[in-house]
């Protein structure tokens, strides 16, 4: 697993740190093959430690953010989180294969987060590329990250749609027309 490691906000990642999250993402390298990709964002946020961790794979991303007084304590609960995510993704497309879907679950986009400039007239700014997805495939990709949207490029129509999760629980898809 490559394992990428950021420092914004004015925090500073101690050799320490950093071979104490590698050693812990080391655990987690059983679940994936050698091309997946890690990305270890530590951030100063007022008098709080942030550590946002993206492991992505064969297209499937799993992520998890966790903020407290102690970036020790971050790693502690991040990475049962996204253990978690990893164990229950891979018994949900095993339960797929096993229905016949031809379709993997996957997510087709990588966060690329830039720093905000002063009163910018966008606050961030995210890039991906679409890659054909079946509707369920999307709606798992919503439960899976705890998104309210997610968007898609649609296998059966071939056109871009939103998927999103209404107040009452139930899911709305939105089919663009350009």
């Amino acid at each position: 697993m490559k394992i990428e490691f950021l420092e914004r906000g004015g925090y500073k990642i101690s050799q320490r740190l950093e071979r104490i999250v590698k050693e812990k993402l080391e655990r987690l390298s059983k679940y994936f093959d050698d091309e997946a990709n890690a990305k270890v964002v530590c951030k100063k946020e007022a008098k709080q430690e942030k550590l946002e961790i993206t492991i992505t794979s064969k297209g499937v991303l799993y992520r998890s953010e966790v903020t407290s007084d102690n970036m020790y304590d971050n790693i502690d609960y991040a990475l049962p989180k996204l253990e978690k995510q990893i164990v229950r993704g891979n018994e949900k497309r095993k339960e797929k294969k096993a229905k016949g879907s031809k379709q993997e679950n996957f997510l087709p986009f990588e966060f690329i987060e830039e720093e905000p400039e002063e009163l910018p007239s966008i606050y961030k700014r995210k890039t991906f590329d679409l890659d054909p997805m079946m509707i369920d495939d999307a709606r798992f990709a919503i439960e899976r990250l705890g998104h309210d949207f997610f968007v898609f490029l649609n296998a059966e129509t071939g056109k871009i749609n939103i998927l999103y999760r209404r107040k009452d629980g139930k899911f709305g898809l939105i089919d663009l027309n350009y």
